[in-house]
């Protein structure tokens, strides 16, 4: 008799495919358009790319849309209206009503350390004194949940990281920064169909110009 051996799929490495995306920020107006709100407008430019359009859900504490990606990928968006500190509250209470494990997550931020114009994608890793990252990290109970940073560059020695970051970009950096943002669509949707590592090879040695 012939013995017809399968592999299991499981015995593959399986993709990492965000299933809910969050953009950091502020949520009032005196913040529209600062270093530190880059995660609301990256999230903007999806919801615009995927015609997806935002709703404050209470539930959630934020600004949350649901819908398909293109590609028909189902996909959840989230900008938390808890303020920066707490956006672990928000992300978890989404994580936990759709029941989603941290490696479904993925969450774009600023990063002082990246200049402007380029992005970088990780699978985890420790929050970098982000204090938003430190907050959903704390929440989830995990930092193995990918990532997207988007640079901002450093503060300029005489002014202070936190004028900076709550600052606005420059007019020849918002040129840039115009450029970033379809760099950001195209990881998601590469992410999407063919897993976050595939995206980092592709985008994170990327940089965006004038």
């Amino acid at each position: 008799m012939k013995m017809v051996v399968s592999m299991s799929k499981s015995s593959s490495p399986s993709l990492i495919i965000p299933q809910l995306i969050i953009g950091l920020g502020n949520p009032e107006a005196k913040y529209d358009k600062t270093r530190h709100n880059i995660g609301f407008e990256a999230l903007d430019a999806l919801a615009q790319a995927w015609q997806l359009s935002f709703t404050e859900n209470r539930r959630f504490q934020g600004l949350f849309t649901e819908g398909m990606a293109r590609g028909n990928k189902k996909v959840y968006l989230l900008k938390p209206l808890t303020y920066m500190n707490r956006s672990g509250q928000s992300v978890r209470a989404v994580s936990n009503w759709y029941k989603l494990t941290p490696t479904s997550i993925l969450v774009i931020y600023d990063d002082m350390d990246l200049p402007v114009g380029r992005i970088r994608m990780r699978l985890g890793g420790s929050a970098g004194g982000h204090n938003g990252m430190k907050s959903i990290i704390s929440h989830l109970g995990s930092q193995d949940f990918p990532r997207l940073r988007i640079g901002i560059g450093k503060s300029h020695p005489s002014k202070e990281t936190i004028s900076h970051v709550l600052g606005k970009f420059a007019p020849d950096e918002k040129e840039v920064m115009e450029n970033v943002l379809p760099l950001v669509v195209g990881a998601l949707e590469i992410s999407l169909k063919e897993g976050v590592e595939k995206a980092m090879s592709l985008y994170n040695s990327r940089t965006a110009i004038k």
